[in-house]
Formats: C-alpha cells, sequence, structure tokens
C-alpha cells in the first residue's frame, strides 16, 4: 500500500528526483522521461473516460489499463538489476490480456480503407491523442532500453506497443465501430 501524508519534499528543487531504488536522477533523465510519459498516457485516457457514458465495457477495459499504466510506471521507476530485490514487474499476462480486448473490439469494426485522421467523435479524438503520448512514451521507452545499464523489460515495450494498437482500435470503436472515422483522402487539397 503506498500512504502519502505530504505532497511535497523540496527534495526536487536541485532538480532531482528519485527512482524506486532512492537513487537520485536529473529529472531530464531519459527513465524519468520514460516514466513519466506514462503518466501523460494514463492522464489523457482519464479525459477519455469522462465521455464513455454509454461505453460501460470500454470503460471498464480503461479503467483495468489505467492500473496497468500505474504498474507500468512503478517498473520503470525501479531499474532491473541483477543481485537486487525484486520489484513489481509488468507481466505478459497483461499484454495478453490487452490483446484480447483488441480482438474483441476489432471483430465489431468496419475495414479500414484509408488512414483514419484523429477525429470524429470526442471519445475518438482523446483516444487518438492518448494514442500518440503512448507512442511517444514507446519511443523513449525503446531508447531508455538501448542504453547501457538501463534495463527495459521484453514485457513492459510489447504492452505500450500494444496499447498503442488498443488505443487506435478503441477509437474506431467509439465512431460507431468505424463508420463515422475521418478518413484521409490524398492530396485532397492540392
Amino acid at each position: 500500500m503506498v500512504v502519502l501524508n505530504r505532497i511535497y519534499t523540496r527534495t526536487g528543487d536541485d532538480g532531482t528526483t528519485a527512482l524506486g531504488t532512492g537513487e537520485r536522477r536529473p529529472k531530464y533523465d531519459l527513465r524519468i522521461s520514460a516514466y513519466g510519459t506514462v503518466d501523460e498516457t494514463n492522464a489523457a485516457i482519464g479525459i477519455v473516460r469522462l465521455y464513455l457514458a454509454g461505453a460501460r465495457e470500454l470503460d471498464a477495459m480503461l479503467g483495468r489499463i489505467q492500473n496497468d499504466l500505474f504498474d507500468l510506471g512503478a517498473d520503470l521507476a525501479v531499474p532491473q538489476r541483477e543481485a537486487k530485490a525484486e520489484r513489481l514487474r509488468m507481466l505478459s499476462s497483461q499484454v495478453e490480456r490487452l490483446e484480447r480486448d483488441i480482438d474483441s473490439l476489432n471483430e465489431r469494426l468496419s475495414p479500414l480503407t484509408s488512414f483514419v485522421l484523429p477525429g470524429g467523435t470526442p471519445a475518438a479524438a482523446h483516444l487518438h491523442l492518448a494514442r500518440t503520448i503512448c507512442r511517444r512514451a514507446e519511443r523513449i521507452m525503446v531508447e531508455l532500453a538501448a542504453q547501457p545499464d538501463e534495463p527495459v523489460s521484453d514485457a513492459a515495450i510489447h504492452y505500450i506497443n500494444r496499447l498503442s494498437d488498443f488505443l487506435f482500435v478503441a477509437s474506431r470503436s467509439q465512431n460507431d465501430n468505424g463508420a463515422g472515422d475521418v478518413l484521409w483522402v490524398p492530396g485532397q487539397n492540392r
């Protein structure tokens, strides 16, 4: 259980923040950017949920995803290194559940005939925004994983990659299962 009795500590006033290990890093550190962008994705999903009064199934899926994103942030906040105690880690079962949810939503969608422009219903537009933030989180996580001594688990990278796919499919589901998608028309404004 997490207990937060005091919100400000003043320890970050020097431009650093603590990882879950206690190690201090600059606030611009790639690992901090990774879990900060995961948190930004989570906040964007929170906005989407404001528009889902009539979509209980999707709202429940997004609620589970928001919890998973806190797990992902915790995973990223404690680099997995040998001889260190294990902390909360992303699991392949979380990726598999996300894939099942994608398949469930996708089977109802009309086939795509073009790329989809972000838009349509407010929920769909916000899902597209969450998707693009999620893609940024993925790019940062992959860059972090490429650094020496900066491990990122395969399950974490698989999850964030699959999440952007989920958010795309979910956006189409909120556009009348694809019928209300705003499609790209190549060269339309020449």
